[in-house]
């Protein structure tokens, strides 16, 4: 079915204004940054007597400070207030904050501006929480991937512009600094000026009182978002993303000078790159996850950060050793840097990292929308800013002292890579089902091309029994990984005892069931758990013939289905797959060989869902009728 693309949300009021109001305000705080730390890094002299490098991991720190300090207010106010309203104050207060920063470059007194770079900080931490609650308030939860990966497309796309022109701006000859002042303070308006399009988005808690104790508000916000565990750790995933971003990118401008012997323009052509690495890879999240929140790219994105993280320490290295013909004092411009042997290498690391950033970032964000409680997105949002605001922290403290104990820039990356793993492979431990989705998305997409066919039909939400034709032993993770939330497995136990397979079906909390005659106790527990499951709301997928075909056709659907309806009432969905048949691991006896080659590398399949079944019409022999309609003559 076609679908319109992500892109077509920018002509719609309920996203356009909200779009560039957000796109503007990454451009300004980035316009206004990034001149402040070029100036202090080629021209510090005139500013400053502390060292550049300390300035430049100071900035970050003091502007995501007011993250720690007014995240639980700020997430407070956006739920109890309307939206629109809410980003117009917040909007005029960057126009104050811009002009204190203009007369902080008219002055040239450096104090002024870090003052406004925390004022900066929290324009932010006042509109994170308006931000996110925002998406899924006009969105509809099949929107909220593209809409996500579109706004952090702008987002990252605003910073690389912001990075450039800010960089550009503030070495212009004599009026650098002017130039500087003035085109902050428009652009700024030009935000604000958008905030009045923004539709009006009603509080989702109006009568919410809103406690002025940070501490205790910070605390009860986490504390709250620690109840949903899923969301809780991908608030977590989401802090270490930020925690990997900050020490990477707080190092570009005395990495751009020290290491690849570059001036300004190599900072900027650092950032460019890396912007263009995140925003094209959150545009990709919508392709790549058909459309639905797929938290099986989180994994695929942090192996990538990883990969590419120690990558960038060799190829940092290899530069190096080719750059000891560079004359000792020289700055090359950025075309004279491509010229240089190994630095194409440097600057693919640099893109792939942002790439797979942006794999990793979306759909954690997407998945914190969805599934947090809607009456408290906004403070759970500002949970999140309280602890990116920690991590960031604990990033610029981490590389002040790494690099004060004698570690390289270099070594900084590295280190920075492999914490990432480490970091990875706990969260993935405590929720497994974030790599079984990867392992069941990587099938789909390597090995099958997968269409879907009316998949809306399973409910976003609310329990409900999926029943499907049984044709081979990968037939649930094709459905998991197709379907828009996680389905709970009904399974022969055997299956569980295979050994990958098995893994993942345990992870992914599968039901196993044995037959009566065979294990009357795990059979009755079988019907316990789903009726547990079914009563907590969950959906749970069935497959009614007992066993795999032998055939390709249709077994009669066994009674077990009635007797689950029996004890919970809930719809009953028909699904069909199509085109399984031919696959390797089923019980066709056609040579192997043969299938393999007709089959070809990747093989075309569907699922099929159709129409609900209220309880009381179903019967076993009605369901396999709907289903094999569904199916066809496509096996």
């Amino acid at each position: 079915m076609s679908q319109p693309n992500q892109f077509s949300l920018l002509k719609q009021r309920r996203f356009a204004p909200f779009f560039w109001t957000q796109f503007l305000g990454a451009f300004n705080d980035n316009l206004f940054k990034t001149a402040l730390v070029v100036i202090i890094t080629f021209d510090a002299l005139s500013w400053t007597t502390m060292e550049p490098s300390l300035i430049t991991n100071l900035i970050p720190g003091l502007f995501i400070l007011p993250y720690v300090l007014f995240s639980a207010t700020a997430g407070q106010l956006a739920d109890k207030f309307e939206k629109a309203g809410l980003t117009r104050f917040v909007k005029w207060l960057e126009v104050g904050i811009m002009c204190v920063a203009a007369l902080g470059w008219v002055t040239h007194h450096l104090w002024l501006l870090i003052a406004a770079v925390v004022g900066m900080g929290v324009h932010s931490t006042l509109f994170g929480p308006v931000k996110y609650a925002y998406l899924p308030q006009q969105l509809k939860p099949e929107e909220l991937i593209g809409g996500n990966g579109v706004t952090e497309m702008g987002t990252f796309v605003g910073i690389l512009m912001g990075e450039v022109l800010g960089a550009v701006l503030v070495v212009q000859q004599p009026h650098g600094l002017l130039y500087e002042a003035a085109a902050t303070i428009l652009v700024a308006a030009l935000g604000l000026a958008a905030a009045y399009r923004i539709p009006h988005s009603p509080a989702p808690a109006p009568d919410l009182k809103v406690s002025w104790n940070f501490v205790s508000e910070s605390v009860r916000n986490i504390n709250f978002s620690r109840k949903n565990r899923t969301v809780f750790l991908s608030m977590l995933g989401n802090s270490w993303f930020w925690f990997y971003g900050a020490l990477i990118l707080a190092q570009f401008p005395v990495y751009a000078k020290d290491y690849l012997h570059g001036d300004h323009g190599a900072f900027v052509l650092l950032l460019t790159i890396f912007s263009l690495g995140v925003g094209s890879g959150s545009l990709l999240c919508e392709r790549l996850s058909g459309r639905k929140v797929e938290i099986g790219l989180v994994p695929f994105g942090s192996i990538g950060l990883t990969v590419f993280g120690v990558d960038l320490y060799f190829a940092s290295l290899a530069f190096s050793g080719a750059a000891a013909a560079i004359p000792a004092g020289a700055h090359l411009d950025a075309l004279a840097l491509l010229a240089q042997h190994g630095m194409w290498r440097i600057l693919f690391d640099v893109l792939m990292i942002g790439m797979f950033g942006g794999f990793f970032i979306v759909p954690l964000f997407a998945l914190i929308q969805l599934r947090c409680d809607p009456q408290h997105i906004s403070r759970t949002i500002a949970g999140m800013n309280i602890l990116n605001a920690l991590f960031m922290v604990a990033a610029a403290g981490l590389a002040i002292v790494l690099l004060g104990q004698g570690l390289t820039i270099p070594q900084l990356f590295l280190v920075t890579a492999l914490l990432n793993a480490v970091v990875a492979i706990y969260i993935f431990s405590l929720v497994p089902e974030f790599l079984m989705r990867f392992l069941a998305w990587l099938l789909i997409h390597t090995v099958h091309r997968v269409r879907t066919v009316d998949v809306e039909r399973i409910p976003a939400e609310g329990a409900a029994v999926l029943v499907c034709n049984h044709v081979s032993y990968v037939d649930a993770i094709v459905i998991g990984a197709t379907a828009p939330r996680p389905i709970r497995f009904v399974m022969d136990h055997r299956i569980f005892k295979l050994p990958l397979l098995g893994w993942i079906f345990r992870t992914a909390r599968a039901i196993p069931i044995a037959p009566a005659k065979e294990d009357p106790w795990l059979m009755e527990k079988a019907y316990i758990d789903i009726a547990q499951a079914l009563h907590e709301g969950e959906l749970v997928c069935i497959f009614p013939e007992g066993q795999l075909t032998r055939t390709g056709d249709i077994n009669d659907f066994k009674g077990g289905i009635a007797k689950i309806i029996d004890r919970t009432k809930v719809p009953v969905i028909p699904m069909a797959l199509r085109g399984l048949w031919t696959h390797l691991l089923t019980r066709n006896r056609e040579n192997v060989f043969g299938r393999a080659f007709r089959i070809g590398l990747r093989s075309r399949l569907e699922l099929v869902v159709g129409e609900p079944v209220a309880p009381q019409d179903v019967t076993p022999e009605d369901l396999k009728q709907r289903v094999a309609a569904l199916r066809g003559d496509w096996k």
